[in-house]
């Protein structure tokens, strides 16, 4: 048997709606088949997933496990990888037929290369989508302060269905710790990204759909998918910091990759358990100069009138507050009009409506 050039892992878990487009738009790239293998692992699907994979048994690997999360899922599916190249794919995504081909072509034309990432296309409920892909900073390694920060203003270019990364190095980073159950493509990117250098493609090669059931984006502020999503990310930051240490690296360099992380898992804590209004302040404050360093002065002194009220508020009504004024129209009419929200100037993006009939 020959030794593939890519090996497709994709995770699944009660995907009956969505395995199938994602197993056919891999079947469905413009690459040769014989220098590539599919795995799928199937995180003990419960619903039609595994009558659904069974269709495909000539074409793919199937690997089924009990539940236990992404971690898990990787955990168990990686060292099954033949490849010199790992893709990653999520069961409710689909790719783009050339994907295969420009991350391998990126990985040829620059052997130092540990992970490429690439833009994305979000796919809404309603049929509208945003692309978003980026505009500079395609090449850096995180391990240093200046690549931490470029890294943590591109880690939208890098989850799990943007994911690929040599096969060498992925095992290094092995074993994920099995309590992150979402997010454990962040525990391997963060870590390819300080081990080696990265590249960021300047085209959207995913579509990531948005629906329900998203471990992640999540459409319904469900109390159970916030405790699950929190304790995850808790677990994410707090085995990083750890590993992080272990290779040595500066602990400014490591505070500046998790600073993120572990806010917004203080976010879902403080929303779902409470605190003290200052944890709040505390909070917010990372989380926008993360998300919004080159916001103008206007908008800082609206962030910091905001957040000066939340200093009188507990951290559940703030929350609340927050919540209710994000899904008001008027709200967000009023913002766009007066006082935009500020874009992050190194990502463009465009969204389109949905081309379903109005009928």
């Amino acid at each position: 048997m020959t030794t593939p050039l890519v090996s497709v892992l994709i995770d699944t878990y009660n995907h009956e709606r969505f395995i199938e487009e994602a197993i056919q738009s891999v079947l469905s790239q413009d690459f040769p088949a014989s220098e590539r293998e599919i795995l799928v692992v199937d995180d003990g699907s419960t619903d039609r997933t595994p009558e659904i994979l069974a269709k495909f048994a000539s074409q793919i690997r199937i690997l089924r496990k009990s539940n236990g999360g992404q971690a898990s899922a990787f955990n168990h599916g990686i060292p099954e990888c033949r490849g010199e190249i790992v893709a990653f794919l999520d069961g409710d995504d689909w790719w783009a037929p050339n994907k295969l081909t420009r991350v391998t072509s990126a990985f040829a034309a620059e052997p130092q290369l540990g992970f490429v990432g690439h833009g994305i296309i979000a796919v809404y409920p309603d049929g509208s989508r945003r692309t978003d892909i980026l505009r500079d900073g395609f090449y850096f390694q995180a391990n240093d302060l200046a690549g931490a920060r470029l890294f943590r203003t591109r880690c939208s270019f890098m989850g799990t269905s943007r994911m690929t990364i040599r096969r060498t190095l992925a095992q290094t980073i092995l074993p994920i710790p099995n309590e992150i159950r979402i997010q454990a493509d962040e525990y391997i990117y963060t870590l390819a990204s300080v081990l080696m250098p990265m590249r960021i493609l300047p085209e959207a090669l995913t579509c990531y759909r948005v629906h329900a059931d998203n471990g992640f984006y999540l459409l319904n502020l469900d109390p159970e998918k916030l405790r699950r999503m929190q304790k995850s990310l808790a677990a994410l930051a707090d085995s990083l910091l750890k590993r992080l240490a272990q290779l040595g690296i500066d602990p400014d360099v490591s505070r500046t990759l998790l600073e993120y992380t572990d806010a917004t898992s203080e976010q879902l804590r403080l929303g779902l358990d409470g605190g003290w209004p200052w944890e709040t302040v505390r909070t917010e404050w990372k989380v926008y100069r993360v998300t919004h360093p080159d916001a103008p002065p206007a908008h800082r002194v609206f962030k910091s009138f905001a957040l000066l009220g939340a200093l009188f508020v507990p951290p559940k009504k703030f929350y609340q507050a927050q919540r209710a004024l994000s899904q008001s129209g008027l709200y967000r009419r009023l913002r766009e009009r007066w006082l935009p929200f500020p874009k992050m100037e190194h990502i463009e993006s465009d969204r389109k409506p949905s081309q379903r009939s109005s009928r």
